[in-house]
């Protein structure tokens, strides 16, 4: 019993200090990739988003359960467990896409149900905190656990709908489906698979939550 209590008391204060770094954003300007909006649409925004680093995970499981278990692990590479020992300031969005997600990977001629050759419905998933942006690939901190790696993500063009509520694949796809319709009518054309962007804590009222599903396009000549 005592070995039970210390793992749920461990747990708690987990939990309390993620939600603690991420609440950030509610009391002091949590910082976020850079992006200048290029134009907006009713059902979204088109942005053109500068180049950035990101710290990633690989996890297995259900979508709506995956984001916690990889912030585990990406909490604990800024929080210190690195080769420099150095701590880092918590960053916003948390980002979830599909492992085996490449480009080209939406078809526009097909119905929304049928357009996804991956999506939501695979069973890992790659998670990535964006790093603070006075790193750069050389300043930045090496990860300890191999399980963390980095990575830059070059510049794009993305279209970001946001939307409030729960965190589940029942709301997502919701969001998912109407942005999927709202580019093929703008005349866009996706490059990659839809990311699923998180900007607030666990504990934030699920109401004020805001949340995205980011698309990387690119406008037709």
């Amino acid at each position: 019993m005592p070995k039970l209590m210390a793992t749920l008391v461990q747990k708690t204060l987990f939990a309390i200090t993620a939600a603690m770094l991420l609440a950030g954003g509610n009391a002091v300007a949590t910082e976020e990739p850079q992006y200048e909006v290029v134009q907006i649409y009713p059902a979204f925004e088109l942005r053109r988003y500068a180049p950035y680093l990101v710290a990633e995970t690989e996890v297995s499981g259900d979508f709506d359960a995956v984001g916690n278990r990889a912030f585990r692990i990406l909490a604990d590479f800024i929080f210190g467990n690195n080769k420099q020992r150095e701590k880092m300031a918590m960053t916003a969005p948390v980002n979830q896409r599909p492992a085996s997600a490449g480009t080209e990977e939406i078809e526009m001629t097909h119905p929304v149900s049928q357009r996804r050759k991956d999506g939501p419905d695979a069973d890992t998933y790659v998670v990535s905190f964006v790093m603070p942006s006075r790193y750069t690939r050389e300043t930045l901190p090496e990860p300890v656990d191999p399980r963390v790696r980095i990575r830059e993500e070059p510049a794009k063009l993305m279209a970001a709908r946001s939307y409030s509520g729960r965190w589940t694949l029942e709301n997502y796809r919701e969001n998912e489906d109407r942005l999927l319709d709202a580019v093929a009518k703008a005349g866009l054309t996706p490059t990659a698979a839809p990311v699923f962007a998180r900007y607030d804590s666990p504990f934030s009222l699920w109401f004020l939550r805001r949340n995205e599903v980011l698309l990387e396009v690119r406008k037709e000549k």
